[in-house]
């Protein structure tokens, strides 16, 4: 089997693979031109989004990608092929997410910030820190990455709502709304967590109206994607107090342009799109693992449904 690499990292990815599968015909390259000519000739493609959509638009086509990115956007672009099998890479990033979510969430109640600028300051700061026990926690996209999160908070004594796309009764979340519950939950809950992924449905979601139903003493976690956030909404919601702050780590235009309003919004984290990086032990692993289900024509993990997007 004829596998394409089109990773930054491919010389790790193909030893990784070396091991795990030495009955692959590995083919990679930095150089574009050769990548491109490789492309023709490889049936199954492994790699990130935006370096595979240029091979797509050059006419190249495999008869199954795996993208080891959570979120496909790139592949979606309009004018592209959608006539081959595509996988996202699933159930990878659920610790690494939960850990990011969760460093903001103590430093928030420890008010780590606070403590920093009071020791600039050299003003000895004794404040009582406060506890995650009894906090109301809305994870908004319970998904694989959505439902791992969940579970990790769950020792730490939190209340768990979510949204997801239908309705139901999911455990350990209290109760699973949809987008149109948002309204109501968010005025309700400690904490907003947004895993949404980047679909027609999801842009926009986060706007003005929506953040003037927020508990005041909320803080806005944004790990999703930056187009479901209204930005100047955002900004303007932080600063009239509609929220206590919020923990930015993805935004529509990356990196953020110099005189974009995140950089200076009071109670703005900006953690430039470092919450879950791909860890290429792993997922070399699922590749390996879906690719011995493709030759053996059963389901894969994380297939993606062109008309859902995800």
């Amino acid at each position: 089997m004829r596998v394409l690499i089109a990773e930054h990292d491919y010389p790790l990815y193909t030893q990784l693979l070396q091991r795990l599968a030495p009955d692959l015909q590995l083919q990679s390259s930095g150089d574009s031109e050769e990548l491109s000519r490789m492309a023709g000739e490889c049936p199954v493609w492994l790699g990130q989004p935006d370096l595979l959509a240029t091979l797509l638009r050059q006419g190249h086509k495999p008869a199954w990608l795996q993208s080891t990115w959570a979120g496909i956007t790139p592949l979606l672009a309009e004018g592209l092929k959608r006539d081959y099998r595509l996988t996202r890479a699933v159930g990878i990033f659920g610790q690494v997410m939960a850990e990011y979510v969760l460093t903001y969430m103590l430093g928030h109640e420890r008010e780590v910030m606070a403590r920093l600028v009071s020791q600039v300051e050299r003003k000895w700061d004794n404040r009582m820190g406060q506890s995650l026990v009894g906090r109301k926690v809305l994870i908004v996209g319970a998904g694989d990455i959505g439902q791992t999160v969940a579970q990790f908070l769950l020792p730490f004594g939190v209340e768990l709502h979510a949204i997801a796309t239908t309705a139901r009764e999911l455990a350990p979340f209290k109760e699973v709304g949809v987008l149109s519950d948002l309204p109501r939950l968010v005025g309700q809950v400690d904490y907003v967590i947004n895993l949404l992924p980047n679909t027609p449905d999801t842009h926009d979601v986060y706007d003005a109206e929506l953040f003037a139903q927020f508990n005041p003493n909320a803080v806005f976690i944004n790990a999703g994607r930056g187009v479901s956030v209204v930005d100047a909404d955002l900004v303007e919601a932080l600063r009239v107090g509609h929220l206590a702050g919020a923990v930015i780590d993805v935004c529509r235009q990356e990196p953020l342009p110099a005189k974009h309003p995140f950089w200076t919004a009071w109670g703005l984290l900006l953690t430039g799109h470092s919450s879950a990086p791909t860890s290429p032990p792993m997922m070399a692993q699922l590749f390996v693992d879906n690719l011995r289900a493709y030759q053996a024509g059963e389901a894969l993990r994380g297939e993606v449904d062109f008309d859902r997007g995800y």
